[in-house]
Formats: structure tokens, C-alpha cells, sequence
């Protein structure tokens, strides 16, 4: 009911073209993820599932203050007119923090690192496609200066934020919060150019969450005994992690590459540089990762469950399907 639910609510989101549904699919989309981000009972689970409710909550109000005052002032509920400014910057204040862009992006890794990996990994996939439709349906009315700022600081603070962490699900939030930037920066020239860094997004967190899950690694110390029970699995993981930080000729390059280039040919040299610096900074921490994962042979004993031992149950068709979307894309250009 949960996962339907969860489905259904975004789906909503993406058929409607007046507020109230769009809202309401929003809303269900929470309310259906709350219960599978606490069905562990664990008392962390519990608090990120509190911090995650508090923050969807308030961002959903300001969406239906704000479109209700749109259509007070203008009469239609449709969104391809948000022809008010103050609405139109409520509204996307309120999509910002619900895809955790900064500054409105603190809950994001504190959320992430209270779930299980699988959960994670819903949030910080399925749980952007709705507030980005409606980002995207709405992006022509807001103010471009606004949208600039926006991509700017995630991709700054997604970089930043990430350095000093040791908690996988912390860096990949922050990672998360980094590409969301690049998202949003390229949205008011070339919305098809958003998507695309979607799609690969998702591709590129998907492959890194199912192979920590393989792995049940949560921490950077747990990553460096990966190497001796599944080296394959190691490999691929360090070329994943390098997608992810953009390097050709790997599938993250993709919208690096595009986004860039048409960054350049808006004339826009000066975000172009300052967006290819920030993604420097989001490359050295996967590198760091790369290299305790491959470059040294751990020198502490691993606290986790030995999973050698024991023949594994997970599904590895999710993982290698989204580990060679994470590698082998790049011909599509």
C-alpha cells in the first residue's frame, strides 16, 4: 500500500496542471514514505523520519499559501501562469526545500543519515522527480537571478559540505545536494538539459546505494575491507564513484559536458568556471573514497557483519543494471 501509495502521489504530481493536485500529490507522496523511513524503530530512524516530516510539511503549506494567493490575486490555479511575483518565489522557496536545495538543504544529510540504504536511496532519487516537475513547469515565471543563486550555493555547499564527512550517506547527500545545483542552474536556458542530469543522476546514486547495500557499508572505514570479498564489485564501485564526480568517459560526464557548454554559449563564462570549480571540490571527495577503497589495504578490522560467510539473498540484477547505466552512457551524445 505504502510503495503504490508512494508511486500514486507522485504520478499526481506529474499529471496535474492545477495547484491543489499538484499539492495533493505532494502530499501523499510524504505521508507514504514516513512510515518506510521509521519501519526499522530505530530511535535515529525515528528522528530523521521527524526532521524529514517537519520539513515536507512546511514546505507543502508554503506551496498551497502560495499558489492560493496566485489565485487570489490572479483567479486560475493553473500553474503555467504564475503570473505573480511573490507567489512565484514562495513557491519555489518551498520546491527548493523539498529537494533539499541550498540553503534551504541542512535537513538533507541529517534525513539521510538516519535511513537504511534502500531508503535512501528512494529519497534521494524517487523522492526529487515530483518537486522537480513542478520546477520545471514552473521555471519560465521566476526570477532568473533567483534560479542562478540557487544552483550556484548547492552545487558550493554540496561541494564544501562533503570534505569533511565520514558517513557515506552523508556524502552522498551532499553529492545529491551538488547535482541538484547543476540541475537547477542550466534550468532557465535548457529545461531538457535538467532532465537529462536527472536521468543520469539517478542511474549514478542508484549504482552507489545498491553497492553499499551489497556491501552493508555505512561508514569510509568499512569501504576499505571491501577489496577482499568482492573485487569485481570493488572496481566497478570506484568507477561509479568517479562518474558521479563527472570525469569522462564515464556516464556523469554527460551533463557536465552539456550543461557547461551551454552555459558557455549563453555567455556566461564566469558561472561556467565557477560551476566546474564547485564540481572539483565534489571530485575530491569520491576520489577519497576511491582511494580507500582501492589504493590501501585496510588496516582496521571491520565491525560489520562478515558477509563472506554467509551466501548473499540480494537481488544483483538492480545493481549491475544500474552500474553499467553509471559507466557506459557516454556514447549517447
Amino acid at each position: 500500500t505504502l510503495l503504490s501509495s508512494l508511486g500514486l502521489g507522485t504520478t499526481l504530481t506529474f499529471a496535474s496542471s492545477h495547484w491543489l493536485l499538484a499539492w495533493m500529490g505532494l502530499e501523499i507522496n510524504t505521508l507514504a514514505i514516513i512510515p518506510l523511513m521509521a519501519q526499522h524503530h530505530h530511535p535515529r530512524a525515528v528522528e530523521a523520519t521527524t526532521k524529514y516530516f517537519l520539513t515536507q510539511a512546511t514546505a507543502a503549506a508554503m506551496i498551497l499559501f502560495a499558489s492560493t494567493t496566485n489565485a487570489w490575486i490572479t483567479g486560475a490555479w493553473d500553474m503555467n501562469n504564475v503570473s505573480n511575483p511573490i507567489a512565484s518565489t514562495m513557491i519555489i522557496t518551498a520546491l527548493a526545500l523539498k529537494i533539499g536545495l541550498a540553503p534551504m538543504h541542512f535537513w538533507m544529510p541529517e534525513v539521510l543519515q538516519g535511513l537504511d540504504l534502500l531508503t535512501g536511496l528512494v529519497l534521494s532519487t524517487w523522492q526529487k522527480l515530483a518537486p522537480l516537475a513542478l520546477i520545471i513547469q514552473t521555471a519560465q515565471a521566476i526570477d532568473p537571478l533567483l534560479l542562478t543563486t540557487l544552483g550556484l550555493m548547492s552545487t558550493l555547499i554540496g561541494g564544501w559540505g562533503g570534505l569533511n564527512q565520514t558517513q557515506l550517506r552523508k556524502i552522498l547527500a551532499y553529492s545529491s545536494i551538488a547535482h541538484m545545483g547543476w540541475m537547477i542552474i542550466v534550468l532557465q536556458y535548457a529545461p531538457q538539459l535538467t532532465l537529462l542530469a536527472l536521468l543520469t543522476y539517478i542511474f549514478m546514486t542508484s549504482a552507489a546505494f545498491l553497492t553499499l547495500k551489497t556491501s552493508s557499508a555505512t561508514k569510509i572505514g568499512t569501504l576499505a575491507t571491501v577489496w577482499s570479498k568482492s573485487p569485481i564489485l570493488t572496481t566497478t564501485t570506484a568507477l561509479v564513484l568517479l562518474s558521479l564526480g563527472g570525469l569522462p568517459p564515464l556516464t556523469g560526464f554527460i551533463p557536465k559536458w552539456l550543461i557547461l557548454q551551454e552555459l558557455a554559449k549563453q555567455s556566461l563564462p564566469l558561472i561556467a568556471t565557477i560551476m566546474a570549480l564547485a564540481a572539483l571540490l565534489s571530485l575530491y571527495f569520491y576520489l577519497r573514497l576511491c582511494y580507500a577503497m582501492t589504493l590501501t589495504i585496510s588496516p582496521n578490522t571491520t565491525t560489520s557483519t562478515t558477509p563472506w560467510r554467509v551466501q548473499t539473498t540480494q537481488a544483483s540484477f538492480p545493481l549491475a543494471l544500474a552500474t553499467v547505466m553509471a559507466l557506459g552512457l557516454l556514447p549517447v551524445t
